[in-house]
């Protein structure tokens, strides 16, 4: 590879999410030529830089890193190359760096991008489900109340939707997900590139039921496929939801929740919900 200098500026790698031979030569030619890697964990991204032979110096860079360190890595862009890599895979997905990818553009600093591995990607080419329109939410919320109201303002979204998790918290978000999304394929994926990657698939409930006592190991990802398409909702069936709905919550309410669950309009729902309560 070119032994030349890099351009200052700084550079975002994208690195493997299992499977080392995963880096790419750009990428390896970007850490070795880089006056700097700024690493989420320095001792994760040590183990990378051996095995691709890689001797830059390491600085870490995460969500603890605060403004004046953060400004001091910017001031130092006009003059040198640095790179910015995460534990695994694309930087800034669910990951520390926008706001040093923001603060570098402000100051007027180069940015560019070596494109490489991403769970979010990698786990959609293995699910099975459709991927023309998908939309990443990451983690959700660890507290029960605020899971199931992340998934409630997701639940209509005509698109794939895709989650990172972990182990422990396996079975509760997929209990969840059964309770708040309904009836929707599924795929648990982990591991992804490593020995024992696994992807499980089928029904939302089905997934939740295996997984209620049993917390994998490793990296997960989540996707759910998009709901199922609906018959266009009729008078009786927007009153009769309407009626339902009016018992538990106040007409604006009850039209956004019966909108939602029927796809039918808002303010058909609101003018019908004011009817109804009359």
């Amino acid at each position: 590879m070119n032994a030349e200098r890099l351009p200052p500026g700084l550079h975002i790698v994208a690195t493997p999410i299992g499977n080392l031979g995963d880096l790419s030569p750009r990428a390896a030619d970007t850490l070795r030529r880089a006056d700097l890697v700024l690493a989420e964990d320095k001792r994760v991204t040590a183990k990378l830089l051996s095995h691709a032979g890689v001797k830059t110096k390491l600085a870490n860079y995460s969500d603890h890193t605060s403004e004046a360190e953060r400004d001091a890595i910017v001031a130092r862009l006009g003059a040198e190359a640095i790179a910015l890599v995460s534990d695994a895979g694309t930087p800034l997905i669910s990951d520390p760096g926008y706001k040093l990818v923001r603060a570098a553009r402000e100051a007027g600093h180069a940015v560019h991008t070596v494109p490489g591995p991403s769970a979010v990607i990698a786990a959609l080419t293995l699910a099975g489900l459709p991927t023309d329109r998908f939309l990443f939410a990451g983690f959700l919320p660890p507290k029960e109340k605020a899971r199931r109201d992340a998934l409630t303002e997701l639940a209509g979204i005509r698109a794939t939707l895709v989650f990172y998790e972990s182990g422990p918290r396996l079975g509760d978000t997929l209990a969840a997900m059964r309770d708040v999304l309904g009836e929707r394929d599924a795929a648990v994926i982990r591991e992804i590139s490593k020995l024992y990657e696994e992807t499980v698939t089928g029904p939302v409930a089905e997934l939740a039921e295996r997984y209620e006592n049993h917390a994998p190991k490793g990296e997960i990802v989540v996707v759910v496929g998009p709901p199922p398409e609906q018959a266009e909702a009729t008078e009786d069936d927007l009153d009769a939801a309407l009626k339902e709905a009016l018992g538990r919550l106040s007409p604006s309410r009850a039209a956004a929740e019966v909108a939602m669950a029927l796809d039918v309009p808002r303010k058909r729902a609101y003018a019908r919900a004011l009817e109804l309560s009359r």
